[in-house]
């Protein structure tokens, strides 16, 4: 029986790396992000169609792994310098770009499915369903200002800084989401202890950076650098859902940022993204696609996808939109920095997963999600292309 096991394991492995690359090159020509391809080889090759793969409990702790260092690379190449230079001006647009995509989901969730009450379970899947909305993925959108010219102007770099911002304050607010789902939890500790997370993480990671610079000084480009920083990742991430209830991701990011700044973020980036390029990526993005089920997808959940991907993306343009007017951009500005920050990837994805994972959603909430990734990542290049054609900016830094 082990054997027979093993020998599906590798068949398995073997089916999802080839079809996940197939797919993805696929995706990538027709101008759309290589995570789509791979999610779409996961439905085509899973129970909802030809049936070849099964998920197992071995894959999906290989996703888990996966999504792990998805999100320990994203906190490596967070940026923290243009952080500060982004200013009050990109934390603000990033926290209404966070608020009104998170009240709309909310509200979309209660319009379907009417409204329980505080603390009963649709209360908590419409939150879980604003928190999706919340994130920003903004590759896409760097591309397309890379290709205009525009990516160091002061609209681009107001987008990329708010899109960074963005997706930590989705993430706290993801954490905060789950801590309250614990119908034994009790609000003020859920509250202390992602305050006291955040607290140490601050105060810890300074330490750590500390070191790190030494190590990387010592001993620059070796492999021992990378690996003790994979080490890290894994140990915050055990160290956040263990002892203070947040999700494992939340302590991933958190290592990311932490290493972000040490002189050797890039190669050990580099190192890791090996092994996330290679197998767990892959995995992990299949692996939606293997649980996405087909089974609770009727009229209703159709229109609900239809309204979800408007609300997602119009929800955007109206926060990031207006906080920027207040700042008096202008409106044409104010429109392209709301577009460029409508696209959604794999930060919508890893929330989606952490819901169904607790409970909160089930698969079928995958459908909207997916459509929506598809729709803003072939839409935003398109109208951004427009806007800044019929309005340069000002002052073009190329």
């Amino acid at each position: 029986m082990f054997k027979m096991e093993s020998y599906l394991i590798f068949k398995d492995l073997a089916i999802i790396l080839l079809a996940a690359k197939f797919f993805g090159i696929l995706a990538r020509k027709l101008k759309a992000p290589m995570v789509v391809g791979e999610i779409i080889a996961g439905l085509i090759i899973g129970p909802c169609l030809l049936g070849w793969v099964q998920q197992t409990d071995f894959l999906i702790k290989l996703a888990e792994i996966g999504v792990i260092l998805i999100m320990f690379s994203a906190g490596l190449e967070t940026n923290l310098k243009e952080l500060k230079k982004s200013g009050v001006l990109a934390f603000c647009i990033a926290c209404m770009g966070v608020l009104v995509p998170f009240i709309g989901g909310f509200l979309l969730y209660i319009a379907f499915n009417g409204f329980d009450g505080i603390g009963t379970d649709g209360f908590f899947r419409g939150l879980m369903i604003g928190s999706i909305m919340t994130a920003t993925s903004v590759g896409i959108t760097v591309e397309t200002l890379k290709e205009l010219g525009y990516l160091k102007g002061r609209i681009g770099q107001t987008i990329l800084s708010a899109a960074i911002i963005d997706d930590v304050i989705g993430i706290i607010v993801l954490t905060f989401v789950i801590g309250f789902k614990d119908p034994t939890s009790n609000p003020v500790l859920v509250v202390t202890n992602t305050l006291l997370f955040f607290a140490l993480a601050i105060v810890g990671g300074y330490i750590i950076y500390r070191i790190f610079q030494k190590i990387d000084a010592r001993y620059p480009h070796s492999r021992r650098i990378p690996i003790i920083g994979l080490a890290l990742c894994f140990g915050l991430a055990y160290c956040a859902e263990e002892y203070f209830g947040i999700a494992d991701i939340t302590g991933a990011y958190v290592a990311g940022i932490i290493l972000c700044n040490i002189r050797d973020a890039e190669y050990i980036d580099r190192k890791i993204n090996i092994n996330g390029y290679m197998i767990f990526g892959p995995v992990f993005f299949v692996c939606i696609g293997l649980k996405t089920s087909l089974d609770g997808l009727n009229m209703n959940m159709l229109w609900f996808s239809v309204v979800f991907v408007l609300v997602a993306l119009v929800t955007k343009i109206i926060g990031c939109g207006l906080m920027a007017k207040i700042f008096k951009i202008r409106g044409v500005d104010c429109l392209k920095i709301g577009v460029g920050m409508m696209t959604r990837g794999e930060v919508a994805l890893i929330i989606t997963q952490k819901g169904m994972d607790i409970g909160m959603i089930d698969s079928s909430y995958f459908t909207p999600v997916i459509l929506l990734i598809i729709i803003s990542s072939i839409s935003v290049p398109i109208i951004l292309k427009c806007l800044y054609t019929k309005a340069p900016d000002p002052v073009e830094v190329a």
